[in-house]
């Protein structure tokens, strides 16, 4: 495929420009999608569109913006051997090396070499109207899936089903989810999903309190308070809950996750960025409880999560509030700048509605 197409870079002052930049061509091992979702994520925001402040993984290289990128194949590249012409995916949006112990294991976002790309920060990514991508960071998005369901599972749901299988999620268990921006909203549902039986979550922005009551994700939200606590252990009988999400990335939200939760409970720690300071024996040590830092997911639980959405008929689209054409995307990126709002996605063909 030849000519040219439209991407969209962030230059880090809040705002979005749109070139026109040679559509790419697939080399060995890669493919040519075209894009028909992708939403944005929260690390957007903080690293990339208000200031160049992300280092390392997170390091902008001033490419085209977008790391949650799902679309479907338009071209292949020679020695192509499962992701034909035609095939729906995902991309896992880390390129890793493929051949160092993270990688093996397919942590990619946890890649040691230096040949490591993210889409998005320092190879292009999916806002624009196709994304180059290696065959080996691709994932099938069945046919029951929309195309922005997957693009929330490249980032969002993935990073949060990774959480959930380090503590563990049941039936047994009342969920406490500290913020409920994308991230919080998509513990909820999952959590939901895989039978915890209370939900709770603490959020201070009205919209998105909203959205998790008029989609049933939590039994109480509560907005945030230094009485957060005990009026989780209220609600559970002066215990506590079994498992806790943190996704707000505040101190005061880890606080409260790590201290609302009862003896021998699990808290995940998923928002990034910020500080927490606890009291390690009493928040901790004697109540033997456990903290996960968890950071985005494995291509294979990544497969796993979307066979299990489909066993489920769980639709991650449902918190997408927003649809942006790509000629649009700098009013896109101005509201879930502004957080009122749930996911932003921008899309293309049948999935802009």
């Amino acid at each position: 495929m030849e000519g040219t197409m439209k991407g969209a870079y962030l230059p880090g002052n809040s705002t979005v420009v749109l070139k026109d930049v040679p559509i790419p061509k697939p080399g060995h091992g890669q493919v040519l999608v075209k894009m028909k979702a992708c939403t944005i994520c929260g690390s957007d925001i903080r690293a990339i569109y208000r200031e160049h402040v992300g280092k390392g993984p997170e390091g902008y290289q001033n490419v085209i913006a977008g790391h949650e990128p799902c679309g479907q194949v338009v071209e292949e590249g020679p020695g192509i051997r499962r992701f034909k012409k035609g095939a729906r995916v995902i991309v896992y949006h880390i390129s890793g090396c493929g051949v160092c112990h993270d990688c093996r294991m397919g942590y990619m976002i946890s890649c040691s070499s230096p040949l490591r790309a993210a889409y998005g920060w320092q190879r292009d990514g999916g806002m624009a109207e196709y994304i180059l991508c290696d065959e080996k960071d691709l994932v099938e998005l069945p046919d029951s899936l929309s195309y922005a369901d997957g693009a929330q599972v490249a980032c969002g749901f993935g990073t949060v089903y990774e959480a959930i299988t380090k503590v563990g999620v049941s039936g047994n268990d009342a969920v406490l989810v500290v913020g409920l921006g994308p991230v919080g909203l998509a513990a909820l549902m999952l959590c939901r999903a895989m039978g915890a039986n209370k939900l709770y979550g603490i959020e201070g922005n009205p919209v998105r309190i909203e959205l998790a009551k008029k989609l049933g994700l939590a039994d109480t939200v509560l907005t945030p308070a230094d009485s957060n606590v005990d009026e989780i252990k209220a609600l559970t009988n002066g215990k506590g809950v079994e498992r806790a999400f943190d996704a707000s990335a505040s101190d005061p939200g880890r606080v409260t996750a790590i201290r609302a939760t009862r003896q021998w409970g699990k808290i995940a720690l998923v928002g990034e960025g910020g500080t927490v300071h606890f009291n390690p024996s009493p928040d901790i040590l004697h109540d033997q409880k456990t903290i996960y830092g968890s950071w985005v997911t494995s291509i294979w639980l990544m497969e796993n999560l979307v066979e299990e959405l489909v066993r489920w008929n769980l639709h991650p689209d449902l918190l997408v509030t927003h649809r942006f054409p790509l000629d649009k995307a700098s009013d896109a990126y101005k509201l879930m700048a502004d957080g009122n709002c749930g996911k932003v996605a921008i899309c293309a063909d049948e999935e802009l509605k």
